[in-house]
């Protein structure tokens, strides 16, 4: 990669007159946010016939020249490696990752390497022009580590601030669609429901989340539907029920946590489930052995949906159960198969 800066000419057109400059070079240089734009006008790298220029906030005028350097992205902190990656689109804009359940999404305290950030800025390579003039990828929303399935990351800071926004919405505007496969203990009260109940970090653990008052946590909201059903080895009592879970907002640990809440917390999550560990007895020797092998929640992002931030295209992309999730749910069928209690 060159070190020397792109430079670049921009004239002001008569549509244009009174603009802020932030605004109008914003508009003209398509991969920058206007973010980025106002911390290059402070750090020296927009200029016109008089100058440099120091305000963010200048009033434009037809006519008026300007000048624009831009430095290259700085290296990444985080390294590349080689890290197989299944991805299932790709173009200048964005990826879309199919995430296997123990990647790690971004380097923190305890995983420094070996993360999606890692692999992406490897594979990436050249096409990352740089987020807030870093060479990294743009991660706009994150699974956790036990949690497998689809994920967008943007490639440049138009993409990153145009994905952000529609995140940011959570599918209120009908722009972001997201879904998830879910086992969870036992048997629903209702075939489909709503769960509403704030989210905050926990008093007794800073490192969970927990349902809070009102008022004292953020607004969380999940809708669901059940799949099946799957009775216990001995008995017709359901011992585990599969579940679709859509989310109005996104919240850290939102599904595992709201399911627990009401009784009904995620096959193998230690973090919100430990006390339903017993209920595995009530397994088939094959669906205990699954669920063993398992060694995460049982948790895939099967569903996400989004506008292109370029193009405005509608994007759809489906994951179907991998194979540790799609072993869980044959050892919990074949238990007393045919009597599978539901399916849909």
């Amino acid at each position: 990669m060159s070190s020397e800066p792109e430079r670049r000419h921009l004239e002001v057109p008569a549509e244009a007159e009174g603009e802020r400059i932030d605004r109008f070079l914003a508009s003209q240089l398509e991969n920058l946010s206007r973010s980025r734009i106002q911390a290059l006008i402070k750090a020296g790298y927009v200029r016109n016939r008089r100058g440099t220029i120091e305000d963010p906030g200048l009033r434009v005028k037809p006519g008026d020249a300007f000048v624009v350097d831009l430095p290259p992205p700085e290296p990444a902190e985080p390294q590349p490696e080689s890290i197989p990656l299944k991805v299932v689109w790709e173009d200048d804009d964005l990826i879309v990752i199919d995430k296997p359940a123990d990647l790690v999404v971004h380097p923190a305290a305890g995983h420094a390497s070996g993360t999606l950030v890692n692999a992406l800025i490897a594979h990436c390579g050249e096409s990352l022009s740089g987020i807030g003039g870093v060479q990294r990828p743009g991660i706009v929303h994150r699974l956790d580590k036990g949690t497998s399935g689809l994920l967008v990351v943007a490639k440049n800071d138009f993409a990153h601030q145009a994905l952000a926004q529609q995140f940011a919405s959570h599918g209120a505007d009908g722009r972001l669609e997201r879904a998830y496969l879910a086992f969870v203990w036992g048997q629903l009260d209702r075939p489909q429901g709503i769960i509403e109940a704030p989210l905050g970090r926990s008093t007794k653990d800073r490192t969970k989340m927990a349902v809070v008052r009102e008022g004292f946590g953020r607004r969380a909201v999940t809708h669901y539907k059940v799949i099946e059903t799957y009775p216990e080895a001995e008995g017709r009592a359901v011992a585990v029920s599969q579940v679709k879970a859509i989310l109005e907002t996104g919240r850290t640990h939102q599904i595992r946590v709201h399911f627990a809440h009401i009784g009904h917390p995620l096959l193998a999550d230690t973090t919100y489930g430990s006390g339903f560990a017993a209920s595995a007895r009530k397994l088939s020797p094959e669906a205990q052995a699954a669920l063993k092998a398992l060694g995460r929640q049982a948790l895939h992002a099967t569903l996400l949906g989004f506008e292109h931030p370029r193009t405005g295209k509608k994007l759809r992309f489906e994951s179907p159960l991998p194979p540790e999730l799609a072993a869980l749910r044959d050892a919990l069928r074949g238990a007393t198969d045919p009597r599978v209690l539901k399916r849909s």
